[in-house]
């Protein structure tokens, strides 16, 4: 078996591995028809598939498909079959668009998802009760009282998010592993979950809102703020190889677990490689 073949592979797919083995959920990677897929056991012998879409088979690298499906299986029930999830882009253009279709492959309304149904089922292990209410609270609607902006509320917000990335940046500073480095700018590179990818997000959400707005220069900001989106999708293109450029200044025997989370290798095997083995 290739080794360092399998752990660039669960490498381009911890965004989805991780997230659900801190909930207690083992999870391993298969080669399906086409393309790679992470199977995650559930306690009652059933499981998850998740995985883009197989047929017809796309030349996208491992872990970063146009959009994710997730479907439950039980090997003993055929009829427990269901689909939980699916931002995969519809082959038929007359089909009606599925809400999560525009999330394309963003990993964290995948995790949403899959939380929120197995919560219903009671299938997560690690999840404790206070948690478990918690999510249930998120993923179930309910009326409330508009809440009455708060600045003091909105400062602490605004501190938070400026704490998180000032943390990211005393870390960069202090460490002396260009590998540890590489890993930490990946956090802010990463073209599916990095920091510039959610501010584009945010960008966007925000320019949505202010075309919401009855002011005459609604419009004009929302184009502003759809421009500030693409610049900043933008820096992480222009700064794609950085990655792989800051790692490869490490000495050769700098091999840490931060190396495996850093950014994309250009010498990857393409998805159609047949499966050497399976590892958990």
């Amino acid at each position: 078996m290739d080794t360092a073949w399998w752990q660039e592979l669960w490498r381009r797919h911890a965004h989805i591995t991780t997230p659900l083995r801190q909930r207690g959920l083992e999870c391993d990677i298969e080669f399906g028809l086409s393309a790679y897929l992470v199977r995650v056991s559930l306690p009652d012998d059933s499981y998850l598939i998740i995985g883009p879409p197989q047929e017809p088979s796309c030349d996208r690298p491992p872990g970063d498909p146009q959009g994710w499906i997730v479907t439950r299986q039980h090997p003993d029930e055929q009829a427990l079959f269901e689909v939980i999830y699916d931002s995969a882009p519809s082959a038929d253009p007359g089909a009606p668009k599925r809400p999560e279709a525009r999330h394309g492959g963003n990993a964290t309304p995948l995790i949403e998802a899959i939380d929120q149904r197995l919560i219903q089922l009671g299938l997560l292990p690690a999840v404790s009760s206070s948690t478990t209410s918690a999510l249930m609270s998120a993923a179930t609607p309910t009326l409330r009282a508009p809440k009455t902006p708060d600045v003091c509320d909105n400062a602490d917000r605004t501190s938070v998010c400026g704490d998180v990335l000032l943390a990211l940046t005393d870390r960069l500073n202090a460490t002396e592993s260009h590998a540890d480095a590489a890993a930490l700018l990946h956090q802010v590179l990463n073209p599916t979950s990095g920091l510039l990818e959610r501010l584009g997000e945010f960008f966007e959400a925000a320019g949505e809102k202010a075309r919401e707005a009855e002011q005459d220069d609604g419009s004009d900001l929302h184009d502003d703020l759809e421009d500030a989106a693409a610049t900043v999708r933008m820096i992480g293109e222009d700064l794609h190889t950085a990655v792989d450029r800051i790692r490869a200044r490490a000495p050769a025997r700098q091999t840490t677990s931060a190396a495996l989370a850093s950014g994309p290798s250009p010498r990857l095997p393409t998805a159609k490689i047949p499966m050497p083995g399976r590892t958990r």
